[in-house]
């Protein structure tokens, strides 16, 4: 990209207590997208997939994340990440969810690994019958592994190599969680979404912000504006609500305190009922396309009662993107979502995530905006009173 051409900018507020956000062609452009897939999307921890979807050795989950194809392998009690690319000629290796025994065979020239990534065979690879010709060495020529990180049921990878360790990366967000033993997660639902037509940073933007609760969900939630306060730690930022007077049997709206947080750049998680909690996946996929599911855990250690499961299924799909309704099925969500909403939405949006570039070749840390941001909130009421920096 040319240094003094097509550059995305943001203004620069005479006001020090204003911040603009990014500009709509952050959430559309082709190199604006490519510049983030080498940057804030490869520097940190990338949230990819969930445990409890590898049930034996060798189930593979191949994804498409960041511009990178990546396969998700589980070898005995193990999962591991590849690049997934065979590497004689580049050929995607796996192109659905599967299970593959022992071996991962290049449906190309059949070159084979194990699930450790080692090369095993390359048929012919010297010659009419010559599977090892001398000077063919098997170890040089893996598959490519790729970091990777289990927090208790979320798998998550670093595609450069250069990321902190998780636990110091997701400390603001662990330290959230603290009241809650995670260890007794239970996997009870998934909501999947499939292909929305927006840019990642839109949903992320979406679910941490209250400010639309009010006029969106106002027929789901008993969660006032008013008792919302944000929240912004490091990479971590959300918003909270503490009800000082919950009613956890409403089958209508939900009126509970709840926690709506982020870990940058793409996990979301939520605990908005008691002993419940929500993790959602965002795979940024191209600049206008997301692929985003969400799945429903109880948090102690129980299955969800039949009377938590009615209120679940009258209240989750209609508190989904945007409040559009859905059908729920628990352990088996099918979603027909209405793809195009999204895409028909302005994005010059005020932007909360570490993708706000005062130039696109320089990332900044926009905790501080985000600051100024919060303090200068339209509705005053949220704003006052209710801003927290824990």
């Amino acid at each position: 990209m040319s240094k003094n051409k097509d550059l995305v900018k943001i203004k620069k507020p005479k006001n020090i207590n204003t911040i603009f956000g990014l500009p709509a062609k952050s959430y559309t452009d082709q190199e604006f997208w490519e510049k983030e897939c080498n940057t804030v999307l490869a520097n940190g921890w990338l949230f990819v997939g969930f445990v409890h979807e590898f049930e034996k050795t060798g189930d593979v989950i191949p994804i498409f994340i960041a511009g990178k194809p990546i396969l998700l392998v589980k070898n005995n009690n193990k999962i591991t990440a590849f690049h997934n690319v065979c590497s004689h000629r580049c050929l995607k290796l796996v192109d659905e969810r599967k299970n593959v025994g022992k071996v991962i065979r290049c449906p190309y020239h059949s070159w084979s690994y194990d699930l450790e990534g080692n090369l095993k065979a390359a048929p012919h690879i010297g010659g009419n019958n010559q599977h090892k010709p001398k000077g063919f060495n098997f170890l040089d020529h893996g598959l490519k592994v790729i970091n990777i990180h289990i927090w208790h049921d979320w798998i998550f990878i670093n595609l450069n190599g250069k990321a902190k360790k998780f636990e110091e990366y997701a400390k603001p967000l662990i330290k959230k969680f603290k009241d809650i033993d995670l260890k007794k997660l239970k996997y009870v639902a998934t909501l999947d979404f499939g292909k929305i037509n927006t840019n990642w940073k839109f949903l992320i933007e979406n679910f941490i912000e209250p400010y639309h609760v009010q006029f969106v969900h106002k027929t789901t939630t008993n969660q006032p504006l008013k008792d919302h306060y944000t929240i912004v730690d490091g990479i971590c930022y959300g918003s909270g609500v503490d009800l000082k007077q919950e009613d956890n049997k409403n089958n209508s709206s939900l009126s509970v305190t709840s926690r709506y947080l982020s870990l940058f750049p793409n996990f979301i998680i939520a605990n908005y009922f008691p002993n419940q909690i929500g993790v959602y996946l965002n795979v940024p996929i191209s600049p206008r396309e997301t692929i985003q599911k969400r799945i429903i855990y109880t948090s102690d250690g129980k299955d969800m009662s039949k009377e938590e499961s009615d209120i679940i299924k009258k209240i989750i799909p209609c508190i989904g993107i945007l409040g559009l309704r859905r059908r729920f099925v628990l352990k088996d969500v099918q979603y027909k979502s209405a793809r195009e909403t999204m895409s028909n939405i302005s994005t010059d949006s005020q932007c909360t995530k570490k993708a706000m570039y005062s130039k696109i070749e320089k990332p900044v840390d926009y905790a501080t905006p985000l600051r100024h941001r919060v303090k200068t909130s339209v509705t005053g009421s949220w704003a006052s009173g209710h801003t927290t920096w824990d």
